[in-house]
């Protein structure tokens, strides 16, 4: 079912179809034993909720782009996506999120206790898929590629550190601050560090890897901006916080119900009047129960109103910006019209 860039002359197509090849791979990777109600079905579950899996997708594209067989990347991209659905699993319980691709997060329906676990055993699967390299890849190649997805998970785990002990600690952020975080996290873990990856399994040098690299931390920076901005203007059928949901499968403004620190709020807080600031902080550091729909809809029209939300869009631009820059140093391949799709995505329109 090898999937190919110069088959496709949309991102969206490319993605449906590399969505459906890493998906099948991803659920061959489970153990078919017991405890299948305790463990195994738990593991499964979020990787059977589908998703776009565009980290793993863009480790499939960047190895072609560098002139590399995809299938040769398909157990790193299948290791990636088992990370992300660690992640998801432990996020939702850090940020006591009530929804995760449209439906109860694991922690809700199971419990906690059994949610940890079975995300724990997604990580360990994530180093047992790793080691399935050895047998298609060189040893040399195999142990860098092991080696590139540690730093890219720790520097995940740093970004998330310095995101959920803002909360713990009741501190918030500065601009620079903020950008550190975003940089260890999703700019890593959502673009440079799957950038890195494929070119990494096709051989690119030195000079293209920090290029394409470049071009996947801006790729990630801007798609976190976005969504923590379509999280408090995509509209939904239900109410928010504890009912609706968005069309990426998270309650519209749980953002600010879980108190999270974003761009949004960081320069919303820079630009209310100091009675206005003292409500927003002290929404943000309620419990989550105590956040009332009101107070979130209140929130929304002050980033409305103040100017907040479109310069998040701006930001978002100014990434687009810093991720055609670089691609345009990267090589002509199918690939590469695909991959510049992606920062078209970072344009949003508020004047609509």
């Amino acid at each position: 079912m090898k999937i190919l860039a110069r088959d496709h002359k949309q991102l969206n197509t490319y993605l449906k179809a590399a969505s459906q090849w890493i998906g099948e791979e991803t659920l061959r990777c489970f153990p078919d034993g017991e405890p299948k109600e305790y463990l195994y079905d738990l593991m499964r579950d979020y990787p059977q909720r589908g998703g776009k899996r565009f980290r793993p997708a863009l480790v499939l594209l960047c190895c072609e782009l560098f002139g590399g067989d995809p299938e040769d990347a398909l157990t790193s991209a299948v290791a990636l996506e088992l990370f992300h659905n660690f992640a998801l699993v432990h996020d939702d319980i850090e940020d006591e999120s009530l929804l995760r691709r449209g439906k109860p997060t694991l922690h809700l329906q199971h419990g906690i206790a059994l949610a940890l676990n079975s995300g724990d055993a997604l990580l360990g699967l994530v180093h047992e898929t790793l080691l399935k390299n050895h047998s298609r890849l060189s040893s040399t190649l195999s142990l860098r590629i092991h080696r590139h997805l540690n730093n890219v998970m720790r520097a995940t785990f740093e970004g998330q550190a310095l995101d959920i002990g803002w909360v713990a600690k009741r501190t918030f952020p500065d601009r620079a601050e903020y950008r550190e975080m975003i940089g260890r996290k999703t700019g890593c873990y959502s673009g440079r560090g799957p950038c890195q990856c494929g070119a990494l399994i096709a051989g690119a040098i030195e000079s293209d890897l920090e290029t394409v690299g470049s071009f996947g931390e801006a790729i990630g920076i801007g798609f976190q901006v976005r969504d923590d901005l379509l999280n408090l203007t995509e509209k939904s059928g239900n109410k928010a916080p504890s009912a609706g949901a968005g069309g990426y499968g998270k309650e519209r403004g749980g953002d600010i119900a879980e108190g999270k620190r974003t761009l949004i709020t960081i320069e919303l807080l820079e630009r209310l009047s100091e009675t206005d600031a003292k409500r927003v902080r002290s929404i943000l550091l309620a419990e989550r129960q105590q956040v009332s729909e009101a107070d979130i809809e209140w929130c929304i029209a002050r980033a409305e109103s103040t100017g907040t939300l479109n310069v998040a869009a701006d930001y978002c631009q100014k990434q687009a910006v810093l991720a055609s820059s670089a691609l345009k140093k990267l090589p002509e391949h199918p690939a590469k019209a695909l991959l510049g799709e992606l920062v078209d995505y970072l344009t949003i329109d508020r004047k609509a």
